[in-house]
């Protein structure tokens, strides 16, 4: 499942659409995945010189 595709199911948008691609769907579980790059917005500010992702967002994604 590509992006186009997941932006008709989940409401979410940027930044806080934390799924770029859809790799396995079986019942009612759904394996995905984020790819993250040190350009994504909160790094800039968690925290300055040593960036680390947010452990909400981590949960979220």
């Amino acid at each position: 499942m590509d992006s186009e595709q997941i932006m008709q199911i989940l409401p979410h948008r940027y930044p806080f659409l934390m799924v770029d691609r859809v790799t396995r769907i079986e019942g009612n579980e759904i394996t995905a995945e984020k790819n993250v790059t040190i350009n994504e917005p909160f790094f800039k500010g968690h925290f300055p010189g040593h960036p680390v992702m947010p452990g909400v967002l981590q949960l979220e994604a």
